[in-house]
């Protein structure tokens, strides 16, 4: 799995999770707090956007995930 693949898991499942802990009609409801976080994963992925810059690929990069274009068979290769 490539690290694009990985970052939009990891987004969606973010914002499903404060979703969730933050909607005050969900049944896990805890703190409508949890809002400010599913803003934030949306700016962040609004911004990678324009700047390709993400840190969660960063610290993928580190722990060795490659990204699509590294992968063998790739289509921009």
């Amino acid at each position: 799995m490539n690290s694009e693949r990985i970052i939009r898991i990891m987004a969606g499942a973010f914002v499903l999770i404060s979703l969730l802990l933050g909607a005050p009609a969900s049944p896990l409801y805890h703190s409508s707090y949890w809002l400010w976080f599913t803003a934030f994963v949306g700016l962040n992925l609004f911004q990678s956007g324009f700047t390709r810059f993400c840190p969660a690929e960063l610290i993928l990069w580190k722990l060795g995930v490659k990204s699509a274009g590294d992968q063998a068979g790739c289509a921009t290769r």
